[in-house]
């Protein structure tokens, strides 16, 4: 039986409220070997009563010894199968801040980043810059047009925006721009099919407009995309 058939049939009217909090990326390593990690050593009187009064549990959101990230994650907290439901963070990340994703558009998460004068990442995160700061940035790259779609872009908070590409014949199957470690330079979008091929052309064409765009910025003149 599909998960969402199971939980309709397991529902029931009730007039309570559920607070679901999630702790996203609270995992951590000790600072020292055999020393405590952030969270062991901090002081949590508030979480440690919700602990008390509510109810605790452990779940395997894919499949054991499977590390998920936040995307599929999120979704099997709500009783999706990230296995049958297969959602990028990008999707996530736009309709987080209300940016329509329609059937056929292609999301994407973004990060601003620092580049070095050889276009090597030297800070993944741009020194996890202030949104006050991002927003403005984010409104340059709504302003840039490419031919052949829409592009939507939408500040989220500090370093990270979301992308929404719009147009006829897009593919999400479209590899991360993310290196994933810095003195490295941000890669190329490529289609890991032939039906995403217009899309990595598109996203390329814009990335190379956005960072023009950037160039005159001290810490965020750089970008990568990633959770098609």
């Amino acid at each position: 039986m599909n998960q969402l058939e199971l939980i309709r049939d397991l529902k029931r009217p009730s007039g309570a409220k559920i607070v679901l909090l999630v702790l996203d990326g609270l995992g951590g390593l000790s600072q020292v070997p055999g020393g405590p990690t952030a969270l062991e050593a901090a002081a949590t009187p508030n979480l440690d009563r919700l602990a008390r009064e509510g109810a605790t549990g452990q779940t395997i959101p894919i499949l054991p010894g499977i590390t998920p990230g936040s995307g599929p994650a999120h979704l099997a907290l709500f009783g999706y199968d990230p296995l049958l439901f297969r959602v990028g963070r990008g999707v996530l990340e736009a309709i987080g801040v209300g940016l329509r994703v329609e059937k056929g558009d292609v999301a994407a998460r973004g990060n601003f980043c620092t580049l070095d004068s050889q276009g090597r990442i030297t800070d993944r995160r741009a020194g996890r810059l202030p949104s006050a700061h991002a927003a403005p940035l984010v409104e340059r790259l709504s302003a840039i047009q490419v031919e052949g779609c829409e592009l939507l872009a939408r500040h989220v908070r500090e370093y990270r925006f979301a992308l929404v590409l719009r147009g006829k014949g897009l593919g999400a199957q479209v590899t991360d721009t993310d290196p994933q470690r810095e003195g490295e330079t941000p890669l190329l979008a490529a289609a890991r099919e032939s039906g995403s091929e217009q899309t990595a052309r598109l996203l390329n064409s814009w990335i190379e407009q956005a960072h023009a765009s950037l160039s005159d910025q001290p810490v965020a003149n750089g970008l990568t995309l990633r959770g098609f």
